[in-house]
């Protein structure tokens, strides 16, 4: 008897346990982090200067290139132009916020960024730059071309085919990225240094619009009439000058020297009336720089900057070998 009570007793504890557990929520699954957190792949978000030029879209293409070599995940993302400092300073912050792996940046203002970047080197996020730097030492190393040995190659060129003396005149997009700074130092600079007979009467900021850059260089032409050349520091820069040149019937009586490439500007060299520009190489640019980023993020040694080349191309050498695979359209 004794021992049916016992068995009874222990019956009634299991259905009762039993009831416990059932009545008991089950426990929900931890939810995935979001945005940069996700722990499949590191996340690396790539924020560029703009998106307005096909320079920006070659860009694009080496990074998405890379994060498919390297099994990285990647947003691409710019402001509308590239005067919106503001705006891609939100980006930054947005992208600060989903706390990445790494983060690589092309700074529109290479002052504006720098307490934000200070954010990431305090959250252990590892910080490339890629085509334009920063005032900094906070970047883990910089993609980019030598801007300043590039636009001192189109200053040889301008100072050959105008003869070694003359007017010539600046577009460029901006004044306060490293790109517009140094493009316009180094051909200013090599004019100054090499060709005493030559002239910069005009260097102007387009924001590297194409409508504010045309009617920038028809200005400028209007005030100087005896005008011999043209050097355009971007890809909006210098369509505006072809703009400018074409509305004024001034096609192959001013020489003009270009930057990057498009459609627009590799017809203009074809046809001769533009004499010929520097191309960078954007696919590969956006390529070493997430390159760059998976290698902070493994914690190898990264140099300070990366080359990543540039080349003079003309009517002569557009389609060459060498030259063809770095021009976009």
């Amino acid at each position: 008897m004794k021992s049916n009570k016992t068995l009874s007793a222990a019956l009634s504890l299991a259905v009762v346990g039993a009831l416990i557990a059932a009545c008991t929520p089950a426990a929900s699954p931890t939810a995935a982090p979001s945005g940069g957190e996700s722990t499949a792949k590191p996340y690396i978000p790539v924020i560029s200067k703009g998106f307005q030029h096909q320079f920006w879209q070659a860009v694009k293409l080496g990074a998405e290139n890379a994060a498919k070599d390297l099994n990285v995940d990647i947003t691409f993302e710019g402001p509308e132009n590239e005067s919106q400092v503001d705006k891609q300073i939100e980006m930054l912050q947005t992208a600060l916020d989903k706390k990445p792996a790494a983060i690589c940046f092309a700074a529109l203002d290479s002052k504006a960024a720098i307490p934000l970047l200070e954010k990431a080197k305090e959250a252990g996020i590892p910080v490339i730059g890629f085509d334009s730097g920063v005032d900094s030492d906070i970047p883990a190393t910089t993609a980019a071309t030598d801007n300043i040995a590039a636009a001192a190659m189109a200053a040889d060129k301008m100072a050959e085919l105008i003869g070694g003396s003359g007017e010539v005149a600046v577009i460029v997009h901006d004044q306060t990225s490293r790109t517009g700074i140094d493009r316009r130092d180094g051909f200013v600079n090599r004019m100054a240094e090499k060709y005493p007979d030559i002239t910069i009467v005009d260097v102007q900021y387009g924001g590297g619009d194409q409508l504010k850059s045309t009617d920038l260089a028809k200005a400028i032409i209007g005030a100087h009439p005896n005008i011999k050349g043209f050097f355009g520091a971007n890809e909006g820069s210098i369509i505006g000058v072809l703009n400018a040149v074409k509305e004024l019937g001034m096609e192959k009586k001013i020489v003009v020297i270009g930057y990057d490439s498009g459609q627009q500007q590799m017809d203009a060299v074809r046809s001769g009336v533009e004499s010929g520009a520097i191309t960078q190489d954007p696919i590969g640019i956006g390529y070493k720089c997430v390159e760059a980023a998976v290698k902070a993020i493994n914690g190898e040694t990264l140099p300070k900057t990366i080359d990543t080349g540039f080349h003079w191309y003309d009517a002569s050498n557009i389609d060459a070998a060498d030259i063809a695979p770095l021009l976009y359209k």
